[in-house]
């Protein structure tokens, strides 16, 4: 008799995860943060290898070119925010010296939003074009050449003096310094700071800027040395002649709605004080800003904190393909000599209007926030720009003898190697 025997499965029971200990959190962690410190200032150190600028002594033999290399690398990958913002607040700062802001209410640069967002656009692609290139790139010695012109004919006139110059290089150079060391994840090396001054002399040596009024004029060994004589001199030149005056008020209030265009009407009143703070004491004074609230003092100087404690312990640096870029490459020869900006303040000036641009992620916030995205309307240059075209619309085509007799000068006289070696006389 045969038997059948049943067998019975018992359910399987569902896939149960027990929780870390503190242990392992307290491990993973720790890993993270060390893996975190590791590269942060792994790729800092590499950048010193990579030169070859490790000790003081071989700070005089720095070149332009590699000054502009460690710079382009501040910019779009150590750095990105506050270097940009720090040249956006150096440019600024100038507007508190009545000499420069009267000649720009007079010329009526910020007579509306859009001739002072234009004015923005055209400066910032100067800057960008002459900063992202190896210094003896065509493009470079053109966007000086535009630069030189659009000066000449207000420095002829005696609009423009060379102390008004020399004070503009200064803060290019003192600005970042000072916005890096105060508000990023890490203050500048010797290097860095060397690299900073070294570029912004040769672009001042390329607009033919006397430096004979600085303490130490033409004993300079090094970049060190000349940022340490500008940055005496500019001081004591604020001190004199960064004063309350309504030109540097009128700057001041077409100029900062701009930069503010995207807040929420809400936030306005933070941001407008938010403002005051970076400004800082002399420069509120100069432009008769109003002071800002002790608790929008605190708020964002603690938001400012915040972000530098997160980037310094809690965020890898930034990877290559997300280099922070508002010029074209170097390699890139534009479509018939025009180049598209990948940046813009108010009105998108330069911009190309496809369709990332257009319904991108920043392109559907810009809507949202009220702002304007790139069209195809001529008003706003979408087809790109030539240099000769960069400037007021009055000047727009204008000049090309005088650039192309820079552009020569330049090409004989700028130099990619060491700006020290004779002292850095000009």
């Amino acid at each position: 008799m045969s038997t059948n025997t049943t067998t019975h499965l018992a359910p399987s029971s569902p896939i149960q995860f027990r929780p870390l200990s503190t242990t392992t959190i307290l491990i993973i962690l720790s890993t993270y943060l060390l893996l975190v410190h590791f590269l942060r200032f792994s790729r800092r150190d590499s950048m010193i290898r990579k030169f070859g600028y490790t000790k003081r002594e071989s700070f005089k033999d720095m070149t332009n070119t590699d000054a502009q290399k460690i710079i382009t690398h501040l910019g779009e990958l150590e750095f990105p925010t506050f270097y940009k913002m720090s040249l956006q607040f150096a440019l600024f700062k100038t507007y508190g010296i009545p000499t420069i802001s009267k000649l720009l209410v007079d010329t009526k640069q910020f007579s509306s939003k859009e001739t002072a967002s234009k004015r923005y656009a055209d400066t910032g692609i100067l800057i960008g074009e002459f900063c992202s290139h190896p210094p003896l790139h065509p493009r470079v010695l053109k966007s000086i050449s535009r630069m030189n012109y659009l000066h000449s004919g207000y420095q002829k006139a005696g609009k423009i003096s060379n102390d008004d110059l020399l004070y503009t290089l200064s803060v290019f150079i003192t600005e970042p310094i000072n916005w890096i060391n105060k508000y990023e994840w890490r203050e500048l090396n010797d290097m860095e700071i060397c690299a900073i001054s070294t570029f912004w002399k040769g672009i001042g040596d390329a607009m033919e800027i006397s430096y004979h009024v600085l303490p130490n004029f033409n004993r300079w060994r090094d970049g060190i040395e000349f940022y340490e004589d500008i940055k005496h001199w500019a001081q004591e030149y604020e001190e004199k002649y960064m004063v309350p005056n309504p030109y540097n008020k009128k700057t001041a209030d077409e100029l900062v709605p701009l930069l503010l265009f995207l807040v929420p009407k809400w936030a306005l009143s933070f941001a407008n004080d938010a403002v005051g703070v970076l400004m800082g004491p002399r420069l509120r004074n100069a432009m008769i800003y109003p002071e800002p609230s002790p608790l929008h003092q605190f708020l964002t100087l603690l938001l400012l904190q915040t972000r530098q404690f997160i980037l310094r312990y809690l965020s890898p640096p930034r990877p290559e393909f997300m280099r922070v870029r508002e010029i074209s490459p170097s390699d890139d020869i534009g479509i018939n000599e025009r180049f598209h900006s990948s940046n813009y303040l108010v009105h998108p000036y330069y911009q190309n209007p496809g369709w990332w641009n257009r319904w991108g992620p920043m392109a559907i916030l810009t809507r949202i926030l009220g702002g304007y995205v790139p069209d195809g309307r001529e008003e706003w240059k979408a087809r790109g720009y030539r240099f000769e075209e960069v400037g007021p619309r009055g000047k727009e085509c204008k000049g090309l003898e005088e650039m192309r007799g820079w552009e020569e000068t330049l090409g004989r006289e700028r130099r990619g190697g060491c700006l020290f070696a004779f002292g850095g006389v000009r």
